[in-house]
């Protein structure tokens, strides 16, 4: 299990090699401000905010899955499994970034339906203002007129996920359900899409 110290000395060298803060969220699997804070905490943020209490977050470390095809192929099996029953119209899996994209590939096979990729805008983020607008990777099938599951490895805040339904929506496609690894965010549907997760994290509060 890493500890905090060992996730702000990964935080910093992943800033050190000039990832955002969204794509170090996206590494860490916890949420923007998190990201932020470690960033902070490691150096390379100001004086002012490595004094800022720590964030309430839950990491979570999958790489025992993602550094093993086999292991990685089982659980998008899974997955896939969770979606199978939710309509028979789709014809397109959309994985989310560098974490959802590889799941999605396997969901896409066992489903037998087209692939596409989509690139969210958290990859530009940074503490210093807007993060612009994500994109869909022309290197896969286009979304126009297409129904579609979404797949990504972690859901936070739901803010990528929000983006992401609404980007396919803007491009004339409809979405019938999404995957997830694991859900911190713990709402059974976002934007009235239901929302599968393998794992959902709870956090136990007063």
């Amino acid at each position: 299990m890493k500890s905090t110290d060992e996730l702000i000395d990964s935080a910093g060298e992943l800033a050190d090699r000039g990832l955002s803060k969204g794509e170090i969220a996206d590494e860490l699997n916890v949420s923007r401000e998190t990201a932020s804070w470690l960033v902070e905490q490691s150096g390379e943020g100001s004086v002012e905010s490595t004094e800022a209490a720590s964030p309430t977050d839950v990491h979570v470390d999958w790489s025992a899955i993602g550094r093993d095809s086999k292991r990685l192929t089982h659980v998008g099996i899974a997955m896939a499994d969770l979606l199978a029953d939710e309509g028979d119209e789709v014809d397109l899996t959309v994985g989310i970034g560098k974490s959802g994209g590889p799941l999605a590939t396997v969901i896409s096979r066992e489903l037998d339906t087209d692939l596409s990729v989509y690139l969210p805008s958290k990859y530009q983020w940074n503490d210093e203002g807007e993060s612009g607008s994500g994109s869909f990777s022309r290197n896969f099938a286009s979304i126009r007129d297409r129904q579609c599951y979404v797949v990504d490895d972690n859901i936070d805040t739901g803010q990528t996920m929000t983006e992401t339904i609404q980007h396919i929506r803007d491009r004339g496609g409809d979405v019938d359900a999404a995957v997830v690894l694991t859900d911190k965010h713990g709402e059974d549907e976002i934007l009235g899409v239901p929302v599968y997760s393998m794992v959902e994290i709870v956090q136990m509060q007063d």
